[in-house]
C-alpha cells in the first residue's frame, strides 16, 4: 500500500504575492513520482471559496476551506505566501486558523513578508524570525516582541519557519522537502526547477555590495569549490584551498565570503554534511565508512557536527528515512 502523501496547505487570502504562490505550487504541486519524488497533496486553502485576487490581474481559485486545516487526519504543513502590503491585516478567520493549527503542532512556514501574517496572529511573539532584509526595520517597529535575525536565509523556532525575501522562499521550500523526504528528493525537485538544491551563506551577501573582483579571482574560487567537492574524502583545510587558488589564506577567506556569503570552513562543513546525508539515505555503509567518504575522518566527529547543525545523530537521520518516519510528515 503506497504511503499517504504529505498534506500541504497553501494559505490564500487577498494580498498574497504571485511569485510565492508559484514557488509553492512548483515545489509541491508538480507530480515528480516517476523521478522518485514522493507524491504530495497540495491544496489551496482559503476562508472564502471565491477566487482570491493577486496583483497583476491574476486570481487564485481555492479548492478547500479553512476547515481542511482542522480535519481529523490533520494537515502536515501550512505555507503562507509573502504579501504585497505588509501592514494590511490578514482576515481574522485566517489568523484564527493559523493559531489553531499551531496549537495542534502543525508545521507552519512563511515566505518573505508572509512573516507579517504570522506576527499578526501572535505566533512569533518571543520567537526568532526573519523576513526580507528591506522589511526588517518595518517588522521590528510593528512587532517588537519578535526577535528578528536579519542575516538568515531561513530559520525555525517552535515548528514555525520564516524565510528572507523572494528566492529565499525557494530555499526554504526545498529545505522542507529535504527535511521530510531526504536530500535526493529535494535535489530532484531543485534540478527540475533549474536551481541549486541549497545555498550556503546568509542574507548579508545580498545586502552588501562587495568590491568587484577580477575575473581571475572569480574563476579561481569556482575552480577551488569544484575541486573541493571532488575531494571531500580528503583532509582538506582552508589553507589547502587558498594555496590551490593562488592566494594567501586571509585573502582567500575574504574573497570567498564576499562571493558566497559564508566562510570557507563553514562551506566545507556544509558540503561534508550534505555528502553524509546522501550516503546515509542511499547506502547501507557502516558509519565509519560514511564518515570517511564525507571527509569527517571519524564517526565521532561526524556525530558531533550532525548534533550541532542538524540536532540529530547520523543513526537517527538514517532511521528516519529507512524506517519511514519523518520530522514533518506525520
Amino acid at each position: 500500500m503506497p504511503p499517504v502523501p504529505q498534506r500541504i496547505a497553501l494559505l490564500a487570502f487577498p494580498g498574497i504575492r504571485a511569485f510565492d504562490v508559484s514557488v509553492i505550487t512548483e515545489v509541491w504541486g508538480t507530480d515528480r513520482t516517476e523521478r522518485g519524488v514522493p507524491a504530495f497533496d497540495l491544496r489551496r486553502v482559503a476562508a472564502d471559496p471565491a477566487p482570491v485576487p493577486i496583483r497583476g490581474g491574476l486570481t487564485l481559485t481555492p479548492d478547500r476551506g479553512l476547515t481542511w486545516l482542522n480535519r481529523l487526519t490533520g494537515t502536515d504543513l501550512i505555507v503562507v505566501p509573502g504579501l504585497d502590503d505588509h501592514l494590511t491585516s490578514a482576515p481574522e478567520p485566517v489568523l484564527d486558523a493559523l493559531r489553531s493549527a499551531h496549537a495542534r503542532g502543525t508545521t507552519i512556514a512563511a515566505l518573505c513578508g508572509g512573516a507579517f501574517a504570522l506576527a499578526q496572529a501572535g505566533l512569533l511573539d518571543g520567537r526568532r524570525a526573519i523576513t526580507h532584509w528591506g522589511l526588517v526595520d518595518l517588522f521590528r517597529a510593528h512587532y517588537p516582541l519578535v526577535s528578528v535575525e536579519p542575516d538568515a536565509l531561513f530559520i525555525e523556532d517552535g515548528n514555525i519557519w520564516t524565510a528572507a525575501g523572494t528566492a529565499a522562499g525557494i530555499d526554504l521550500c526545498l529545505h522542507l522537502v529535504r527535511t521530510a523526504h531526504g536530500s535526493e528528493a529535494a535535489a530532484t525537485v531543485a534540478r527540475s526547477m533549474v536551481t541549486a538544491p541549497f545555498r550556503t551563506g546568509t542574507q548579508a551577501q545580498f545586502i552588501e555590495h562587495p568590491t568587484p573582483r577580477a575575473d581571475r579571482d572569480a574563476d579561481a574560487l569556482a575552480s577551488v569549490r569544484e575541486y573541493a567537492l571532488r575531494h571531500l574524502h580528503e583532509p582538506l583545510t582552508v589553507t589547502d584551498l587558498a594555496t590551490r587558488a593562488g592566494m594567501s589564506a586571509r585573502s582567500f577567506a575574504r574573497h570567498f565570503t564576499a562571493a558566497t556569503g559564508t566562510t570557507p570552513l563553514r562551506w566545507l562543513l556544509d558540503q561534508r554534511i550534505a555528502a553524509a546525508q546522501k550516503l546515509l539515505e542511499r547506502t547501507d555503509l557502516p558509519m565509519p565508512e560514511v564518515a570517511r567518504r564525507a571527509g569527517f575522518g571519524s564517526e565521532v566527529t561526524m556525530r558531533q557536527h550532525f548534533a550541532s547543525r542538524l540536532t540529530t545523530s547520523p543513526r537517527a537521520y538514517r532511521a528516519s528515512f529507512t524506517g519511514g518516519s519523518s520530522p514533518i510528515a506525520r
